[in-house]
């Protein structure tokens, strides 16, 4: 009895391990199928923010262009009654500026998403521009003054 107890137990115990085995590799499955799910979720509504970041980012950079462009209207204005040679070195001076502001412009709409790590270089270098160009314009005002 006792050889025959042995060998069932052995047989019962292996048979346990095997029906224990494939209900977890089931499950780690089915984990890992809802993981990639989630991942698959997390990572288009990364998508959708990174693209709302930019389409954001965009009306305020064309905000601050289309300043700009009034900055450098009402300044023409101003310079009408300038003798000839101060009109002529703001003139100038307007024509830089608006050509950097259309560079500026056409900058913007020509950004293409192509990542996260290149949108925060463009940004950066965009927001050097636009700081550099509102510079020129109060320097150009001040200048208006003396």
């Amino acid at each position: 009895m006792k050889k025959f107890l042995i060998p069932l137990s052995a047989t019962l115990f292996i048979a346990s391990a095997i029906l224990t085995s494939c209900s977890t590799r089931t499950n780690t499955v089915e984990d890992t199928k809802e993981n990639v799910a989630k991942a698959k979720k997390n990572l288009d509504q990364a998508a959708e923010e990174y693209q709302a970041e930019i389409e954001n980012y965009r009306k305020e950079a064309s905000a601050k262009i289309s300043d700009n462009d009034k900055i450098i209207a009402n300044f023409k204005t101003k310079i009408e009654h300038e003798t000839k040679d101060v009109k002529a070195e703001y003139e100038k001076k307007i024509a830089q500026l608006e050509q950097k502001n259309k560079e500026l412009k056409q900058k913007m709409n020509d950004y293409k998403a192509e990542g996260k790590e290149k949108w925060e270089v463009f940004k950066t270098e965009f927001n050097h521009d636009m700081d550099e160009l509102g510079k020129a314009f109060k320097d150009l005002t001040v200048n208006n003054v003396k």
